[in-house]
């Protein structure tokens, strides 16, 4: 029986974050609300996702790590801790150029992925609002 594998997205997310920073681009990441265990400010979670910056301007403390995503950043002026769990990570991407990476769910237990709904993390083309990058796969 082989040995379980480490998910790959924490590591696809390190080093998203470091191109997007070494380019200077800011790096933003796309979440899921709705997954157990997400902790972000609810008055900015739109269709049940919210975008967030995660450059080092604009958090504190910030932490990239295998299981969560955490790190302080203000909202509205107001110093809130935020954590994501890695299942609830839809994309990254650059807000200047729009270039990065959708997660597929397919690393995470079948119950994880239950949770996150079943739209595999694409906005439906009528959800998409004007503006937003349009992240795709590419294989």
């Amino acid at each position: 029986m082989p040995a379980e594998t480490t998910p790959q997205r924490p590591y696809l997310l390190r080093a998203m974050h470091e191109w997007m920073t070494d380019n200077g681009h800011t790096p933003h990441v796309v979440v899921d609300a709705g997954i157990d265990g997400v902790k972000v400010p609810k008055p900015y979670v739109q269709d049940g996702k919210i975008i967030l910056n995660i450059s080092y301007a604009a958090t504190r403390n910030l932490d990239l790590g295998n299981a969560t995503l955490s790190f302080e950043a203000r909202f509205g002026g107001v110093a809130q801790q935020v954590s994501v769990p890695m299942q609830a990570l839809l994309g990254i991407y650059a807000r200047e150029t729009g270039q990065g990476m959708i997660f597929s769910d397919g690393e995470f237990s079948a119950e994880a992925q239950q949770t996150a709904g079943t739209n595999d993390g694409e906005p439906q083309e009528a959800e998409r609002q004007p503006g937003r990058p349009d992240l795709r796969v590419i294989k």
